[in-house]
């Protein structure tokens, strides 16, 4: 009788434990991740595809690597120009690193895309997305010195009609927002890759700030 009573007790327990509704259901928000994606990439296919091609190619690695790269070479050993090289590199590592991790597939209406790398198979987080909000977040954090460089060129002043600082750092807020939207339009990215992307890269960005104390 006894070992009725505590075998009934066990079952109840496992019955109300199931029943009790978890505080975070995981499925349940990829399920929306996938159905909000759609939508916004099907809302949005009237936008000019060339356009989003522009924006992706902005983005890209294979794009921003030789600029800094060069720069450095050319300059005279900017501490910033070596924060952007040292942070891309990360970026690139850690994007690879979580891709190989999660491996999540990309949509199934993603079309025409160029595979660099075998993990740019995995869509979870978005590389370009991670990439251009480290370098937007980055300069924003230099901006003092940005200001300083870009103040002393009275050009700039009468021919944009206010701070040169203030609208180089609100284009490339601009631009980072922009081509992170471009990832889902496009079809190549969901939405919670792209702001998972966004968050890894303004973390990317405060680390090599506070590590290369520029």
């Amino acid at each position: 009788m006894a070992a009725e009573t505590v075998a009934a007790s066990v079952t109840a327990a496992a019955t109300s434990a199931t029943t009790i509704p978890a505080p975070f259901d995981l499925h349940r928000l990829i399920d929306f991740d996938i159905a909000l994606s759609l939508w916004v990439h099907t809302a949005c296919l009237p936008i000019p595809r060339w356009l989003l091609k522009a924006l992706e190619i902005s983005g890209d690695g294979r794009f921003w690597f030789p600029i800094p790269i060069s720069l450095f070479s050319f300059s005279s050993r900017s501490p910033i120009l070596l924060a952007l090289i040292l942070g891309s590199l990360l970026d690139l590592l850690l994007v690879g690193l979580i891709k190989h991790l999660v491996r999540r597939p990309r949509p199934v209406y993603n079309k025409g895309m160029y595979l660099t790398f075998a993990v740019d198979h995995w869509s979870f987080p978005s590389g370009h997305s991670s990439r251009v909000f480290f370098i937007s977040a980055f300069l924003i954090m230099c901006a003092d010195r940005f200001r300083v460089a870009l103040d002393s060129h009275r050009l700039f002043h009468g021919y944009f009609g206010g701070e040169p600082t203030d609208l180089f750092l609100m284009f490339a807020c601009v631009w980072s927002a922009a081509t992170s939207a471009s990832r889902v339009l496009l079809g190549r990215h969901f939405v919670l890759d792209v702001i998972a992307g966004a968050c890894l890269g303004v973390f990317e960005a405060l680390l090599v700030f506070h590590l290369m104390k520029i």
